[in-house]
């Protein structure tokens, strides 16, 4: 799919290529590809934003710039699994050509509000700004996310009442956790990538000797960006923490259940010995000629499992 975009009293309008001041290429087949080339010295491959070095993700070309950043977004195969893909921004010729192959939702909100968000949309480099600022958001609503998840698996595992949480909201609460570190890693990856471009970027700019604002739109989202960085470590921290304890209480109910079936062991010991001892086959065994011997042996194997459990419960062993 192609999308191109024009600057209209403000406003971000559907527009032709040739008009655009941002084109947006979400999956391009080989046409649309055609299409596109005129305006960008290279559309790249998946293969080829998949491959690229991480150091050499932002280089100048032909006078155009070329910025790569991570990008929360969903499959490309299926459209809803969560990935996080190599989005490359190509700026030069006074338009901004931005290459995806996966869905990501800031690409769909930023057209109706880059009158609102930023500098607006006056000029390619107001639009790349507008976006990265767009796809920050976007980060800064995921970690929101995570939190709020991480939260209920707590409450979950720290259940009141005194009951323990089953085994299968411990293994549901565990793999809630891996995905959520999953989720906090590529948050934490697409912020790393989007500082680095904006520090290619500004330093673009003060080659260029651009307004200030511009400048000061970049400090102030490379300031929102370390929040997010900050924000980012507790929440890892706090997925080590939720793990932690989801194999405590796994760990607990293994205990648990160790020790009952031990106990019903111990029970049945005295009274095995009891049975072991008078089942022996020796000639002489003066209790076999007694007519109460069996009652008593009955007797003593109650009395031996019931004074056991007697003792197990002074010392609160269940």
């Amino acid at each position: 799919m192609i999308f191109s975009y024009a600057n209209t009293a403000g406003k971000l309008t559907q527009a032709s290529l040739a008009d655009a001041v941002w084109i947006d290429l979400c999956k391009p087949d080989a046409e649309e590809v055609l299409r596109a080339a005129p305006f960008v010295p290279e559309v790249p491959s998946l293969e080829d934003l998949e491959e690229i070095e991480i150091s050499a993700r932002l280089y100048r070309e032909g006078g155009y710039s070329v910025l790569t950043i991570m990008v929360p977004g969903l499959s490309r195969e299926d459209g809803l699994s969560p990935v996080t893909g190599p989005v490359a921004f190509i700026l030069g010729g006074g338009r901004l050509v931005s290459v995806r192959y996966h869905m990501a939702r800031p690409f769909e909100t930023y057209p109706p509000r880059a009158k609102k968000v930023g500098l607006g949309c006056d000029g390619a480099e107001r639009v790349f700004l507008g976006l990265c600022e767009e796809i920050i958001g976007r980060i800064a609503d995921l970690l929101e996310g995570s939190g709020k998840t991480l939260d209920g698996i707590t409450r979950k595992i720290f259940t009141t009442e005194g009951l323990a949480p089953e085994a299968a909201v411990l293994q549901k609460a565990l793999t809630i956790s891996g995905q959520q570190s999953d989720m906090v890693g590529n948050c934490r990856l697409s912020l790393l990538t989007i500082e680095r471009a904006l520090s290619f970027f500004f330093v673009g700019l003060e080659d260029k000797r651009t307004s200030e604002s511009l400048r000061a739109t970049v400090k102030g989202l490379t300031r929102d960006i370390q929040s997010l960085e900050v924000h980012g470590d507790y929440l890892s921290s706090r997925v080590a923490q939720t793990t932690d304890a989801t194999l405590g209480m796994i760990n607990l109910a293994q205990n648990t259940t160790v020790r009952i079936v031990s106990v019903v062991a111990v029970l049945f010991m005295p009274p095995t010995l009891i049975a072991s001892i008078y089942g022996m086959n020796f000639r002489i065994m003066p209790e076999l000629d007694v007519a109460w011997g069996y009652p008593l042996a009955l007797v003593l194997m109650v009395a031996a499992a019931f004074v056991t459990w007697f003792v197990f419960k002074w010392k609160k062993w269940l």
